[in-house]
């Protein structure tokens, strides 16, 4: 699909699309193909009793006069409560419409919406990044697609006056949808595609971006002293790897850093899931996801700031070699660690991540996203992303920048209680805790033990890597839930 920006014109065909305020007269161009399909517009307006509140529309096919072939009025809600996300969400729902009346074109026209506090080239760039968001498809496996049910949508033209600075403005926002999709494809992927060999080979495609990418197999790990990781990948024919990426955008300052939990499969292991619903244990890498559409995200639009992200890559799978449940391990910190349950295995593959990331880069600080606990699914559904801290300032920059772009965190406690739970009575730790319930926040826990001082972040994203139907901004899928944060996140504090 292609997204394009013009100054302001009729066009010859396709839909016409106007933002209408609420309680606000109809713009001027509206009123002018009023007057071209002499009166019809309006007599739509008032036969659907269009107030243009926020989710209402009026349609108007194949209007005489025009040789367009829909004019279509799209409520924008109050004026003052409009801001950036809601504008990127009325672009989502625009193209999701358009495709529902088997359009192929359409002009969207921003003239409309000069009178609120940002400017027309912003409002143009930010619907346009709604409509890219929601064009996302997954459909490389599918081979006998009916053509009436793909989406019919090619061109989308945003009209403005000041059409240039539009572009410009989008370019940017382009560069992190581009992030997005990379995480929402090797999400959708499976996992005979999608293992930590290949995974790595994909990472490796940053380097034409100018992201530095090393990749450490078993043997380099092994001598590392990353027992942790090593133990989860063991029973599975597929290699475990660790995968560092460096973006240098910010000269000599020590980097920031992201980390991702990158399960490619999770079976459970020994501990095996239940057949229903295993098949959607593919997506158990989706925080590491996360980490690699970012760094192509920051990279893309050459983010003034150094970035490391390092993903560890394994697939936990039952066979003769597997872990068992009571197994010690030795973690890359030295730390031992009694694995209880061999499904609890994302917190191992990040310990000795987060340990080797703060060890090696020394760090501002670090943010960690794993699909780690269904417990937080319980908690918060597919809303929020639960969130676990040592440091209350990092805590407040995550959760303001997950408001201003809709990706909402809602902070956990940790505290010494909750810890002596994970506490095991043959090695330094076990993974599991000993009571039930809190299952996010003793996982969170066990992370903590291999931060030291760091300031650190844990994002719990089981909930909302997934969507299980279509929303605004994203199709039924793999959702990038936490790009557009992080992005934020560095964009407003360290850049």
């Amino acid at each position: 699909m292609e997204i394009k920006f013009s100054k302001i014109a009729l066009p010859k065909n396709g839909a016409i699309v106007i933002g209408v305020a609420e309680g606000a007269k109809l713009p001027a161009k509206a009123q002018e193909y009023d007057k071209l399909t002499g009166g019809a517009l309006s007599r739509a307006v008032s036969v659907r009793d269009f107030k243009g509140k926020k989710g209402e529309s009026v349609t108007l096919l194949a209007p005489a006069g025009m040789t367009a072939d829909a004019v279509i009025l799209t409520g924008l809600g109050k004026t003052k409560e409009l801001d950036l996300v809601k504008l990127q969400a009325l672009g989502g729902k625009i193209y999701a419409k358009l495709n529902c009346l088997k359009m192929k074109k359409m002009a969207i026209i921003v003239d409309a919406l000069e009178e609120k506090m940002f400017a027309s080239e912003e409002v143009a760039a930010n619907i346009a990044f709604g409509v890219k968001l929601r064009s996302y498809r997954f459909d490389k496996y599918r081979t006998k697609e009916k053509e009436e049910d793909k989406p019919t949508v090619k061109s989308v033209t945003l009209m403005l006056d000041n059409a240039t600075e539009a572009e410009a403005q989008f370019e940017k926002l382009e560069k992190i949808a581009d992030g997005i999709f990379l995480a929402r494809d090797v999400v959708s992927e499976p996992p005979n595609v999608i293992y930590p060999e290949a995974y790595a080979k994909r990472c490796k495609e940053l380097e034409k971006l100018g992201v530095e990418v090393e990749i450490l197999g078993v043997k380099e790990m092994e001598k590392l002293g990353m027992g942790s990781l090593l133990g989860v990948g063991q029973g599975s024919a597929r290699e475990s790897k660790l995968v560092v990426m460096q973006w240098h955008g910010g000269g000599k300052e020590h980097p920031l850093a992201f980390v991702g939990k990158g399960v490619t499969f999770d079976s459970g292991g020994l501990s095996l899931k239940p057949a229903n619903g295993m098949e959607d244990m593919k997506y158990d890498m989706a925080g590491s996801a996360v980490v690699v559409g970012l760094m192509k995200a920051l990279a893309g639009r050459k983010a003034k700031v150094n970035v490391v992200g390092i993903i560890g890559l394994v697939e936990n799978m039952p066979d003769g070699n597997a872990q068992r449940p009571s197994d010690v391990v030795k973690s890359m910190s030295g730390q031992t660690i009694e694995v209880l349950n061999t499904d609890a295995e994302g917190r191992l593959v990040l310990a000795d991540a987060l340990w080797y990331c703060q060890h090696r880069f020394k760090p501002k600080f670090m943010v960690n996203l794993a699909t780690l606990t269904g417990a937080i699914i319980v908690s918060l559904g597919s809303l929020y992303a639960g969130l676990f801290s040592n440091n209350d300032e990092l805590s407040k920059k995550l959760t303001d920048a997950g408001n201003k772009v809709d990706e909402k965190l809602w902070r956990f406690p940790m505290s010494d209680e909750y810890d002596k739970q994970i506490d095991s009575d043959i090695a330094d730790m076990q993974n599991i805790g000993t009571e039930k319930g809190a299952g996010s926040i003793t996982a969170a826990q066990f992370l903590k033990r291999f931060v030291n001082d760091v300031p650190w972040a844990h994002l719990d994203i089981a909930g909302v890597a997934w969507a299980k139907k279509d929303s605004g901004l994203c199709p039924k899928g793999a959702t990038g839930f936490g790009i557009r944060l992080l992005n934020q996140l560095v964009e407003e504090y360290y850049e």
